[in-house]
């Protein structure tokens, strides 16, 4: 690579992580009460007894810290994903996987009132939205990945995810039909994604998830660089292509699963981010691009969060809907400039 090149990289892997960090310090003083940064600080020094420092303890801190990994997570599934079916509009649900959360999730809120029991809030009451995420989406996860074993066409793996997913909706829609108003509006709420429900538990399972999926996405660079030309050229310089897709998909799905079960579906970030990190380092090498874009991940989660909580706010907007702002005119731009697409 040119001297020149790798400097301008180093130079935006640097610029991204200053700005990661000073949006995480923004996350955590903004929202519908400021909080001044020398109170922040004696608070995280156990200085400082008052509410603020509950605030910022026990729900402001933990909340951009979500933020930070969901980004991470979304962002880099997205990449694998653009990358192993060679579509620029594909994303971390390609495969159907946030269908199923969405479906568990269904099940779990509003089966009672078409069954008069919850299907499967019936075995994990106890657990709630995140347990009955985790099944749907490990349902969804394992069809999809023993078809894998069997279908060598990537495009028709692509076609079977957007099937799961309509079957799924379609199931949805039968569900909010017959259900009661109540449960009907938490499943509302819970589509519309949240970032602040997620507890210290939930908050060390996502950091261990997000940090092995991260491990396991770097060290398969080579693979990512190998499919994103073909599969023919990686079948003709010794891959597997079978195992190696798997492989991606599995890591992809784990990322995007667990973030899904524990915030709900946030739609937007791994499509869109994948793109700004190309367009900002002019680089299509995996080993350049993917820290790129696990760092552009977190600055746009955070940025995302730091607006839903401006002041001037009594609760933050749902977190979809200031994703979708952002990322629907970069959707439209990847449209527009890729002439195949349109």
């Amino acid at each position: 690579m040119h001297p020149l090149r790798s400097k301008r990289i180093a130079a935006a892997g640097v610029a991204l992580a200053m700005l990661t960090s000073a949006l995480l310090v923004a996350d955590v003083l903004l929202g519908s009460e400021p909080v001044p940064l020398s109170t922040a600080w004696r608070a995280l020094l156990g200085a400082e007894p008052s509410h603020l420092s509950q605030i910022i303890l026990a729900y402001r801190l933990p909340k951009a810290m979500v933020a930070l990994l969901v980004g991470v997570s979304l962002s880099v599934s997205g990449l694998q994903m653009q990358t192993v079916f060679r579509n620029p509009l594909a994303d971390p649900y390609i495969l159907g996987v946030s269908s199923g959360a969405g479906l568990g999730v269904a099940l779990f809120v509003m089966g009672y009132s078409v069954w008069g029991t919850t299907a499967v809030g019936a075995l994990l009451a106890s657990m709630g939205y995140a347990a009955s995420a985790c099944v749907g989406a490990a349902l969804i996860m394992g069809i999809m990945l023993t078809v894998s074993m069997r279908v060598r066409d990537i495009m028709a793996m692509l076609i079977l995810g957007v099937m799961i997913g309509s079957a799924t909706s379609a199931i949805i829609s039968a569900l909010q039909y017959f259900s009661r108003e109540a449960a009907l509006k938490s499943y509302v709420l819970w589509t519309m994604g949240g970032l602040g429900n997620v507890t210290s538990t939930q908050l060390y399972v996502l950091t261990a998830v997000t940090l092995a999926g991260s491990v396991l996405a770097l060290l398969s660079v080579k693979t990512l660089n190998a499919l994103m030309l073909g599969e023919s050229y990686a079948r003709s310089i010794g891959y597997n292509v079978g195992r190696s897709r798997l492989a991606v998909m599995l890591t992809a799905t784990l990322l995007t699963g667990t973030a899904t079960a524990f915030c709900g579906p946030i739609g937007f970030i791994g499509v869109a981010v994948p793109h700004v990190a190309r367009m900002l380092i002019r680089e299509a090498d995996h080993r350049y691009l993917l820290p790129i874009t696990m760092l552009l991940g977190a600055v746009a989660m955070l940025l995302c969060d730091v607006i839903s909580s401006l002041p001037g706010y009594e609760t933050s907007l749902p977190i979809n809907t200031v994703t979708s702002l952002l990322g629907i005119p970069i959707v439209i731009l990847v449209i527009v400039r890729n002439q195949k697409i349109v």
